[in-house]
């Protein structure tokens, strides 16, 4: 059990290594002319996201929508920087990849397939407790709780999207393909994780806490039991 946990805490801080710390480093030192260049820069610091996201894909063999849609957020990221495009797109990238989340949780809301179980899924063993739900006969409670930390989570990514536009507003400088433009964007990724990521991770461990006290009092399922293992 230790090793699982001390493999799981090595797998996040190589998450941050490469998704923000080495991105951001070559973004700030390494895309001037005395060194990769502009464009090089760019390229070399998306393809350690880009490539990890290949070779975590190749090892799951599957891929889901909040993946999906980081992977295009990334490659547009390069796109608006390779074309030169004018920095309003970035901004406009930045604040629309968080925005079409929380829409699109709220829209799957209505369907056969909400992406809140998605999401949900890759954190609790939702067999275990739909299983536990229907034997209690409270089935449609938990769809109920269900239903209601998909707001919460579509509320989580409208917070982000308002953080993305006023940190792309404040730090973003210059034009893409400029070194400015590079420097800056590696500036808004490292400060991404503290700015945005820390408040998220709070809004999801309290949807978290909501969902995990409906499961203990009406299925009397514990933490540890429906947790999934690392």
């Amino acid at each position: 059990m230790e090793k699982s946990q001390e493999k799981k805490k090595e797998n996040g801080l190589v998450n941050i290594l490469i998704n923000v710390i080495i991105p951001s480093v070559i973004l700030t030192k390494f895309s001037t002319d005395k060194y990769l260049g502009q464009q090089l820069g760019l390229v070399v610091a998306l393809a350690f996201p880009l490539i990890y996201g290949a070779v975590d894909f190749y090892k799951r063999k599957k891929v889901n929508f909040f993946s999906g849609l980081g992977l295009v957020s990334v490659l547009l990221t390069g796109g608006i920087g390779l074309f030169n495009l004018n920095r309003n797109w970035m901004v406009a990238k930045e604040t629309g990849v968080p925005l079409l989340m929380g829409l699109a949780v709220l829209i799957s809301q209505y369907t056969k397939y909400p992406l809140v179980r998605t999401f949900m899924g890759q954190i609790l063993d939702l067999e275990k407790i739909d299983k536990a739900f229907e034997e209690k006969g409270h089935r449609d409670e938990f769809e109920q709780s269900l239903g209601k930390s998909s707001f919460y989570l579509a509320g989580t990514f409208f917070l982000s999207a308002v953080l993305n536009y006023v940190l792309a507003v404040k730090i973003l400088v210059g034009e893409p393909g400029s070194v400015e433009f590079n420097e800056s964007l590696g500036k808004m990724t490292a400060l991404s994780f503290p700015v945005i990521s820390v408040p998220t991770t709070i809004m999801v461990g309290f949807i978290l806490f909501k969902l995990l006290g409906s499961i203990k009092s009406v299925a009397g399922l514990e933490f540890e039991e429906v947790i999934k293992n690392p």
